[in-house]
């Protein structure tokens, strides 16, 4: 019997080289400098000490981070506990079809194409109460608002202020995971006399599964790693009130010029976001599993 083996093409491994000299000097060097910097006491651009892990220890034991820690995983299950919701009800509320479903698309994404920094600023005159519609409603109904001096205030501004710049990211998700649905499971649902709430929890919610969980982690991710935003609103006061992880990050690099303490943080900030979207994604398919399971029963 003769039996011919087609060669395997090799070549086809050059088409990737590109992306991964890419990927190595956007991310695998800055990673490796980091990694070098959290193992030094950089005492001056020509001189360093090699420390081990003693900035590790000693950012361990850093109550202040503690405090941003707390302060930053409050921030982020706020904004998936507030976002998701509203951006479903959103997603469910929006035409399907004609020049509405368009013209809505539009109006939504609007506060996705504002830059970070122009959102602090918006936010920044909104609130006041001189010359800021929310601001100066608040004062009327007899209100002592000002987001510069109260702390809880101005937390909760930022909360608002996130919320109203990205539920439009997770209306849009979710109304392109309920636009994928075909009209058939609408037609047998309606044969069978299903109500709305069963429409959503037996069908809806199911095919959307995959673009919330997406929803989900980008939006934990992404509010995790906040700075811009409350940076420009509030600068991290009044006293720490918003001072989120990111801008304690920036404080040891850029304010205090700790370049040790900074990258061993950075380090660690890293692995705190992979460990908790891990959790979070095994959690969310878990719950997806069991979900499919009691629906075949």
């Amino acid at each position: 019997m003769n039996l011919y083996v087609k060669p395997v093409n090799q070549k086809a491994w050059w088409l990737i080289l590109p992306v991964v000299l890419c990927v190595a000097f956007s991310a695998v060097l800055p990673l490796m400098t980091v990694v070098n910097y959290s193992v030094q006491d950089v005492i001056s651009p020509t001189r360093s000490v090699f420390v081990g892990t003693e900035w590790f220890s000693a950012v361990m034991r850093d109550e202040d981070l503690h405090a941003a820690l707390l302060r930053q995983l409050v921030f982020s299950l706020s904004v998936l506990a507030i976002e998701i919701p509203l951006g479903v009800l959103l997603a469910l509320s929006m035409p399907s079809t004609g020049w509405k479903a368009s013209a809505v698309l539009v109006v939504v994404a609007l506060s996705l194409l504002i830059p970070w920094n122009v959102v602090g600023t918006i936010w920044q005159i909104f609130g006041r109460a001189d010359i800021g519609l929310m601001g100066h409603a608040l004062q009327l109904m007899g209100i002592e608002y000002s987001y510069a001096s109260n702390p809880t205030q101005a937390w909760l501004t930022v909360l608002l202020m996130d919320v109203w710049h990205w539920t439009p990211l997770v209306a849009l998700l979710a109304y392109a995971g309920l636009q994928s649905i075909p009209d058939a499971y609408y037609q047998a649902a309606s044969i069978d006399g299903a109500s709305k709430f069963a429409v959503f929890r037996y069908i809806q919610l199911p095919k959307m599964r995959g673009v919330l969980m997406i929803a989900v982690l980008l939006r934990f991710m992404d509010s995790f790693m906040i700075y811009t935003e409350p940076f420009v609103l509030t600068g991290g006061g009044p006293g720490d009130a918003t001072t989120f992880l990111s801008q304690y990050l920036t404080q040891k690099a850029v304010g205090q010029f700790d370049l040790g303490p900074a990258a061993a943080f950075s380090l660690i900030y890293f692995l705190i976001i992979l460990l908790l979207c891990f959790i979070l994604y095994n959690w969310m398919q878990r719950v997806g599993t069991q979900d499919k399971g009691a629906g075949h029963e």
